[in-house]
């Protein structure tokens, strides 16, 4: 089960943590689910947003088949989500290991599924730099092979992780969808590519696709570890552990945080949507809310110092700016707002309270020592 931690002050130097249910989902989607079961295919399920995704369905009581090779997922995520699970929900999951390379992986996945979430996919900027050709090989080979499988196995409707990274080095915000510019790096080629490869199979062989180009999604069970890590468990941790904070270029840098319950409102609402022009599109998923580097540092230490009052005296660090990074991003939901009923239910600030509070969860032990 999710560990949460209640949002005191720590103490005596340690943090009473106490276990709440994760969020639930808003009543219409609910509702919606509750009409029927259905079959849900989640490809990397054992990730970040994956783990959240199979836990929202699998707590609603549909069946679920997750697929993950855990190149950069984690069996743990997998167990936090089946601990907090009934005898029943637990007998409607499913998990294959297998790599969506495989295209007889994807088809024995597939099989007899209605919906499928395709999360899997080798992420970040970074990592794509420095290494093009396997993020070519899982994020496009990989792509096409569950695509293939989807439309062989009839499957109802295709929702997949889509990037901002799109967006490339188009000045223009907020990002409206139909306006990009060129991709920075191969990540940002490969999720483009993504996107025109499902609106032929659209177009052609009649799979109801549909894209989220996710912006900075961030959330309890996101890896802190590692060089590719995202910005918000990385700086979590470093605070926690009396670590340096890095802020590349001059912290001015400004993104569009979303939190990943938001993230799981729009698959579902995409994967449910009965609208026949809310499909074979693709939609932004974010908070429209604009923040720099600078005030998510500032914000995270202030949460931070609430449970642990030294941290208020945290100093960042500054290094060169990355390469294949934009500038700013800053989402225009008004498309998903509209056709698919999207309205996100965390803004940056009250995703972060919850956010954290996880983070301390897992690092409370190794910050007061």
């Amino acid at each position: 089960m999710l560990l949460r931690c209640a949002r005191r002050a720590c103490r005596s130097g340690a943090c009473e943590v106490r276990v709440t249910h994760p969020s639930a989902l808003p009543a219409a989607l609910g509702r919606n689910l509750a009409t029927s079961s259905r079959r849900w295919l989640v490809t990397g399920a054992a990730g970040f947003i994956g783990s959240h995704l199979i836990e929202a369905l699998l707590r609603a009581d549909q069946h679920v088949v997750a697929l993950d090779n855990f190149s950069t997922g984690h069996r743990r995520n997998l167990d936090l989500v089946t601990a907090g699970l009934t005898r029943e929900q637990r007998a409607r999951f499913e998990f294959i290991e297998g790599d969506i390379r495989d295209l007889a992986t994807c088809a024995r996945a597939c099989a007899g599924v209605d919906v499928v979430l395709h999360q899997a996919a080798l992420g970040s900027v970074p990592r794509s730099l420095a290494d093009p050709l396997a993020t070519h090989d899982s994020n496009v080979n990989g792509f096409l092979n569950m695509l293939v499988a989807a439309r062989d196995a009839k499957v109802s409707r295709f929702v997949y992780a889509a990037s901002s990274s799109t967006y490339g080095d188009s000045p223009a915000l907020p990002k409206v969808e139909d306006v990009i510019g060129k991709p920075l790096s191969p990540y940002a080629v490969t999720k483009y590519v993504n996107e025109l490869y499902a609106d032929v199979f659209g177009r052609c062989y009649g799979l109801a696709c549909v894209g989220l180009r996710y912006f900075n999604v961030f959330g309890a069970r996101q890896d802190p570890e590692g060089a590719y890590a995202a910005v918000i468990p990385r700086w979590a941790r470093a605070l926690l552990l009396h670590e340096t904070v890095r802020i590349n270029g001059d912290g001015e840098t400004s993104r569009d945080f979303c939190y990943v319950d938001n993230a799981v409102q729009a698959n579902l609402l995409a994967a449910l949507t009965e609208r026949a022009d809310a499909v074979n599109t693709v939609y932004n998923v974010a908070a429209h809310r604009q923040t720099s580097l600078n005030q998510l540092f500032d914000a995270m230490r202030g949460e931070l110092a609430l449970r642990f009052p030294r941290i208020a005296a945290a100093q960042a660090q500054y290094q060169d700016f990355r390469p294949g990074d934009v500038r700013h991003s800053l989402a225009d939901i008004t498309r998903a707002q509209t056709l698919l009923g999207y309205a996100p239910t965390h803004d940056v600030n009250q995703g972060l309270a919850q956010a954290i509070d996880w983070y301390v969860s897992q690092f409370a032990t190794e910050a007061t020592s």
